[in-house]
């Protein structure tokens, strides 16, 4: 994938509509994601958020589709204004500001990505299809921390932390590094 160009995306279409991990959930957890399994269609939803954008009708006032051009881009609607009130998990949670409008620094990609995997998402373009509970409830595993700082302006991230004489967050009830 990533030595490909965006115009040559489509090469990996048919992994997106059937994602080895939309397939597994299910295997891995039998009881948990049954309407996942039975699901047999192409995921016209991943489709939508991971090559053409997604068109319009679907999200009142999106603007990001490529029609049938399939490509793995950063779309940026600019139709959508900056949210007064951002969630981290973006248009899954209401936030059309946030992924996949674009990428804001905070917004946490890899729970959005897991939750669509999951069949949240299914219903943007199968309204029949009912998401298991499960689907809305995965996380990355990762917490998040409310110390993190963001500038007003580019590059919106402020400078890294040394990794060499910094005292890293306690995880979990972990001991503290010295």
């Amino acid at each position: 994938w990533n030595r490909s160009d965006p115009e040559n995306d489509s090469e990996f279409a048919p992994l997106v509509a059937r994602p080895e991990l939309a397939n597994l959930l299910p295997v891995l957890y039998p009881d948990v994601f049954p309407n996942l399994a039975a699901f047999t269609g192409d995921r016209a939803d991943l489709l939508a958020i991971f090559l053409t954008g997604i068109p319009e009708g679907i999200v009142p006032g999106f603007q990001n589709t490529t029609g049938s051009t399939q490509a793995d881009l950063m779309r940026l609607n600019m139709a959508i204004p900056p949210s007064e009130d951002p969630n981290v998990n973006g248009l899954i949670a209401g936030d059309a500001a946030g992924f996949p409008n674009g990428r804001r620094v905070f917004d946490d990609i890899a729970t959005v990505e897991l939750r669509a995997l999951a069949g949240l998402t299914i219903p943007l373009v199968d309204p029949t299809y009912v998401p298991d509970e499960a689907a809305g409830l995965i996380t990355d595993g990762t917490q998040e921390l409310d110390d993190v700082s963001y500038l007003s302006v580019f590059p919106y991230l402020d400078h890294p932390v040394s990794g060499y004489d910094s005292v890293p967050p306690s995880r979990s009830g972990l001991p503290q590094g010295k």
